[in-house]
C-alpha cells in the first residue's frame, strides 16, 4: 500500500459546542456550513487555495449572511476536514482508500494551480498516476471507492484510468508479475517455508518458491461489484492478450464468490445469513433483483469459445437462472452452450427443478430437451476446418490437402460419434432419475427419450431400467400406456441379464416378455465358439416372420397384431409346451427374488398356453438348438 504525507504542522482541529474550530492564536472569522455541520476557520490560509471559497466569501460580502454554505458536498466530511487541513499545513496522509473522496473535494473547491504553485489537485494527481495505478492492490480499492462518488469519479476520468492499470496488469506475462496478490486456490501446490508457514513475498521473489500462476488475478478483481467488475473484464478481453479459458475461469470465480447456492460453503453461509435476516417481501425483491442483474452480467461476458468453461459450471449458472427468473435471452443462451458441451454433463447436474406454475414436474425436463436438441444440431453441419477456411477460395488443392482434410473430418466425426453415445448414457440415466417423478407425463418421457438416435444406443439396457422405474412409479397407466412406453425398447439390444429381468418383470406387457424370451434363446443358439449363425431352420422361420401374423415380429415394430396374440394367450388351453415350461422354470430360479406371487405364475401359464402355430415355432426353435449343442 502506498501513502503520500502532506503537510509538518500537528493536528489542532477540535470540537466545541457542536462545531469543529482549529487552535490558533487568532479568532475565526470565516463560518463554513458543510452538509449541515458548521466549521469556524480562517479566511486567510482557506482563500488562498480554494477558488470556490474564495468567490463565495466575495458574494457573502455583499449579503447580511456571513455563514458560507456547501451543500452536497463531494467527498463528505471528512474530506473537507483534510482539505481544510492542508490549507493550514498540518500533517494529513492520503492513500488508496481515501484519495478518490479528497480528489474531488479539491475539485469541489477548486484548489487548482491558477490559485497556487502546488494546491492539492496537482500533488493528488501525481501520486494517483505514479504510485496509485503503478500498484496492483492500490488501483484495485482505488476503484472500489470511486461507486459512492459518482458522478465525480467518472468525469474526473479515476474510473477509467484505474480500470485501464488494473487490465494491463492482468495482461502481463506471469513470469514479470513481482508485485503482491490473492491466490487462495493452489496454497496446497506450494511449498512452505522452514517455519511451516506460507512463503513471504520476498521469500518467492529471492528464493522462487514457485512460478506465478496464469490466474493469478482473479481473485483479486472478483472482489469488485459487477458494474465496476463489467467494465474491467470487458478492457481484458479487449486486450486479445488473455485466453478465453483464464476469462472462463474468471468469471467461474466471480460468479461462485457472489451468487447464493454455486458452491458448498457459499450456501451455508447463505443459509445462516437466511435465518437471522429480515424476511420482508422488498428485501427479498431487492435482493433477488441484485443477483439476477449479476448472472445476466456474467452470462453476457461468457467467452464464445466451446470448452472456455465447463458443463458444470454452465449447468449451474442455468439452475440459477431458474431460480432468479433471469431474461429469457439469458436462459436460452445458458441452455445453447450447455448444449455445445452436453457430453461433461452428469445426471445430478441436469436436474435443474421447475419453479414454473403451469408445470407440476419436480424437474424442468422441457429446459433439458431444449438443452438435447442444441446438443443434435451442432452436428447436423460439420465443421469446417482452419485450412478448408484459408483455402477455400483456391480452385486446385494438393493431394497432401485433401488427405489433411479427410484425416480432420475422419477425427471430428469420430469425435462427435463418441459425444453421442456419451450423452444417450446419460439422458437413459437422467430418464431413470426424473421417472420417480409422479407427475411426470408419458409424453415427456417418451418424447426425451426419442430424442436419441438409435445408433447412440448400441446397449438398451439403461433405457429399460428408466422404463421399469417408470412403470413402478406409475401403476395408473392403461395398456396402450404401457405398450407405447415400451415401443422404444429394442430386445435385440438388452444384455443377457436384463433379458432375464425382463423375462419376469410381470409390469410389462404380455408380448415384450415373449419378445424377450424369442431374443434371449436365439442368442442362445448363437452362443459358444463354434457356432457363428444360425441354424438354417430358425433362420427360415425369422425370414417368414413376416408372412405370419401370429409369429412373433422383430422387437421395433411389436405393435401389430397385438391383440390378435393377446387374445390367443389368453384363450388357449391344451397343448404340450413342456419345453417352454422349463425354460420359464429355470429363469425362476434365477431370480427368485423378483417374482411376484401367484399373479406371476398365472401370466407364465398363460405365456406356456401358446397357440399351436406359436407351440409349433418354438418347439422347432429350441430344438434345433438342441441339435447344434450335441454336435459340439
Amino acid at each position: 500500500m502506498k501513502f503520500m504525507k502532506l503537510g509538518a504542522k500537528p493536528d489542532t482541529f477540535y470540537t466545541e459546542e457542536a462545531a469543529r474550530s482549529v487552535s490558533t492564536e487568532v479568532s475565526s472569522d470565516f463560518i463554513i456550513q458543510v452538509n449541515g455541520a458548521k466549521y469556524l476557520l480562517h479566511k486567510f490560509p482557506l482563500l488562498s487555495k480554494c477558488g470556490l471559497l474564495q468567490r463565495l466569501a466575495a458574494e457573502a460580502c455583499n449579503s447580511e449572511n456571513d455563514i458560507i454554505e456547501l451543500q452536497d458536498f463531494s467527498g463528505g466530511l471528512e474530506a473537507f476536514e483534510f482539505c481544510a487541513k492542508f490549507c493550514y499545513g498540518i500533517t494529513v496522509t492520503v492513500g488508496a482508500f481515501n484519495l478518490v473522496a479528497v480528489r474531488c473535494a479539491a475539485e469541489y473547491l477548486q484548489m487548482t494551480e491558477a490559485m497556487e504553485k502546488g494546491n492539492l489537485i496537482y500533488k493528488l494527481e501525481i501520486f494517483f498516476n505514479s504510485c496509485i495505478l503503478h500498484g496492483w492492490k492500490d488501483s484495485i480499492i482505488t476503484l472500489q471507492t470511486t461507486k459512492a462518488l459518482l458522478p465525480w469519479s467518472e468525469d474526473l476520468g479515476i474510473v477509467n484510468r484505474c480500470i485501464d492499470a488494473i487490465a494491463s496488469k492482468a495482461t502481463v506475462d506471469p513470469s514479470r508479475v513481482n508485485w503482491s496478490y490473492s491466490y487462495s486456490r493452489g496454497q496446497k501446490d506450494y511449498k512452505t517455508s522452514e517455519s511451516g508457514s506460507s512463503p513471504s513475498l520476498n521469500d518467492l521473489h529471492s528464493r522462487r518458491y514457485y512460478s506465478v500462476p496464469k490466474d493469478w488475478w482473479v481473485e483479486d478483481i472478483a472482489e469488485l461489484k459487477i458494474d465496476l467488475y463489467w467494465r474491467v473484464m470487458l478492457a481484458i478481453k479487449s486486450t486479445g492478450k488473455v485466453s478465453s479459458v483464464l476469462i472462463g475461469e474468471a468469471l467461474r470465480v466471480y460468479a461462485y464468490r457472489w451468487l447464493p447456492g454455486m458452491s458448498k460453503e457459499k450456501s451455508k453461509a447463505e443459509t445462516g445469513k437466511g435465518n437471522a435476516r429480515d424476511d420482508s417481501n422488498d428485501k427479498y425483491a431487492e435482493i433477488t433483483t441484485k443477483h439476477r442483474l449479476l448472472l445476466e452480467s456474467v452470462v453476457s461476458l461468457l467467452p464464445p469459445e466451446k470448452g472456455s468453461t465447463s458443463c458444470r459450471f454452465l449447468l449451474k449458472l442455468l439452475k440459477a437462472a431458474t431460480i432468479l427468473g433471469v431474461s429469457p435471452s439469458s436462459k436460452t443462451e445458458l441452455a445453447r452452450r450447455v448444449g455445445l458441451q452436453l457430453e461433461e454433463a452428469s445426471v445430478n447436474d441436469l436436474l435443474i427443478p421447475s419453479l414454473s406454475y403451469a408445470n407440476e414436474t419436480l424437474y424442468d425436463v422441457d429446459l433439458v430437451q431444449t438443452i438435447l436438441e442444441h446438443f443434435m444440431m451442432q452436428s447436423q453441419s460439420p465443421p469446417t476446418s482452419p485450412f478448408q477456411q484459408r483455402h477455400k477460395h483456391e480452385k486446385r488443392r494438393t493431394r497432401s490437402a485433401e488427405n489433411l482434410d479427410f484425416v480432420e473430418s475422419r477425427r471430428s466425426s469420430s469425435a462427435a460419434h463418441s459425444s453421442k453415445l456419451k450423452v444417450a448414457k446419460l439422458i437413459d440415466a437422467y430418464l431413470a432419475e426424473i421417472a420417480r417423478d409422479a407427475n411426470l407425463s408419458i409424453s415427456r418421457f417418451t418424447s426425451l427419450a426419442e430424442a436419441i438416435p438409435d445408433f447412440a444406443r448400441p446397449v438398451h439396457d439403461d433405457l429399460y431400467r428408466a422404463i421399469d422405474i417408470y412403470l413402478k412409479e406409475h401403476p395408473q397407466l392403461s395398456k396402450s400406456e404401457r405398450k407405447s412406453i415400451c415401443r422404444l425398447l429394442d430386445c435385440k439390444k438388452l444384455s443377457m441379464e436384463a433379458c432375464m429381468h425382463a423375462a419376469q418383470n410381470e409390469l410389462l406387457p404380455l408380448r415384450l416378455v415373449v419378445q424377450v424370451l424369442f431374443v434371449e434363446q436365439a442368442r442362445a443358439a448363437m452362443s459358444g465358439g463354434l457356432v457363428n449363425e444360425l441354424p438354417n431352420n430358425i433362420k427360415a422361420l425369422l425370414s417368414s416372420h413376416e408372412e405370419d401374423s401370429q409369429v412373433i415380429p422383430e422387437s421395433s415394430t411389436f405393435d401389430n397384431g397385438w391383440d390378435a396374440v393377446d387374445h390367443h394367450v389368453k384363450s388357449s388351453k391344451g397343448g404340450d409346451a413342456m419345453t417352454l415350461k422349463m425354460r420359464l422354470a429355470e429363469t425362476d430360479n434365477e431370480f427368485p427374488e423378483t417374482q411376484q406371487g401367484g399373479s406371476r405364475s398365472l401370466k407364465l401359464k398363460n405365456i406356456c398356453n401358446i397357440p399351436p402355430k406359436s407351440k409349433n415355432f418354438f418347439s422347432k426353435l429350441w430344438s434345433s438348438n438342441k441339435s447344434v449343442n450335441e454336435k459340439l
